[in-house]
């Protein structure tokens, strides 16, 4: 398994991207919330990984949510590049 597969596709795009900004720190969410989905396909009973699932969904929430109060342009950006698609509470 590559340790962190997610941060050459960012790099592409961006060279000097930081790990520290909201846009990088979706995706490390959405690239474990992937993971954690399809490993609870296979593992349906695994409760604590279903709960580490939630946090992290709420942690993601907050910062899209945030992200779309300061900059809607990026958070638009954002979640087509991700395919992530919200709600109701799109802006």
């Amino acid at each position: 398994m590559v340790k962190n597969p997610f941060i050459p596709v960012i790099l592409q795009e961006k060279k000097e991207e930081n790990p520290g900004s909201v846009e990088f720190q979706v995706f490390n969410f959405t690239t474990k919330i992937r993971r954690l989905t399809s490993h609870l396909e296979l593992h349906k009973k695994d409760y604590l990984s279903q709960r580490g699932l939630q946090k992290i969904l709420g942690k993601r929430q907050r910062l899209l949510s945030y992200l779309s109060k300061k900059n809607g342009i990026r958070y638009k950006k954002l979640i087509n590049q991700l395919g992530i698609r919200r709600g109701s509470q799109t802006r």
